[in-house]
């Protein structure tokens, strides 16, 4: 794998995490056990059968619990930091072995930021749901989301080029969609 196909694979799993948190490190972790995924030295350990569970188990809660209410809304809290740290330690795992400091700063940036820019964009629309449905909407929310974890997470392994062009057209549209929303709510104040 180059480098630069690499970095691509870790930002588009990091942008994955916005979505959800351990679908992208299951998917990492599936694939680097069966042997479809090198990962960089000192993350070996993701490529294991414990870490396959691990992963597996905290998937499965995280999945469910996002059906809960109110305790949808606990874990938007505790998620964006989550990501974030998740996001960075994933886009780390893809980048060649290099000077720690320019490593980590660059996984922190790239991966780091990418996470927390979806999972931010994920909470305003948990809150937007929450406020439009009084709340019963934020299972179809959570559907998607975790739909969008795991599809975003498959094609970066697959196609990782075309993820990071799908994870940077969300957020640009995203952000685009919120400044209009605010700049339209100025003007009529």
């Amino acid at each position: 794998m180059d480098t630069i196909e690499g970095i691509s694979i870790g930002i588009a799993l990091s942008a994955a995490c916005g979505f959800r948190i351990f679908i992208p490190p299951l998917v990492m972790s599936i694939a680097a056990v069966f042997g479809h995924l090198p990962l960089a030295s000192g993350f070996a350990w993701m490529g294991t059968y414990p870490a396959l569970i691990a992963f597996a188990v905290a998937t499965a809660v995280e999945v469910g619990a996002y059906y809960i209410p109110l305790v949808d809304h606990l874990l938007d809290t505790i998620a964006t930091p989550t990501a974030i740290a998740i996001g960075t330690a994933i886009t780390a795992a893809f980048l060649p072995d290099t000077d720690p400091l320019l490593r980590w700063t660059l996984a922190a940036i790239a991966g780091g930021g990418t996470a927390g820019t979806i999972q931010g964009l994920t909470g305003i629309a948990r809150i937007s749901s929450t406020a439009l449905t009084i709340g019963l909407g934020n299972s179809v929310v959570a559907t998607i989301e975790s739909f969008s974890a795991f599809i975003l997470s498959i094609l970066a392994l697959v196609l990782p080029f075309l993820a990071v062009s799908l994870a940077v057209v969300l957020i640009v549209v995203s952000l685009s969609k919120i400044i209009q929303i605010f700049y339209s709510k100025k003007q009529v104040e």
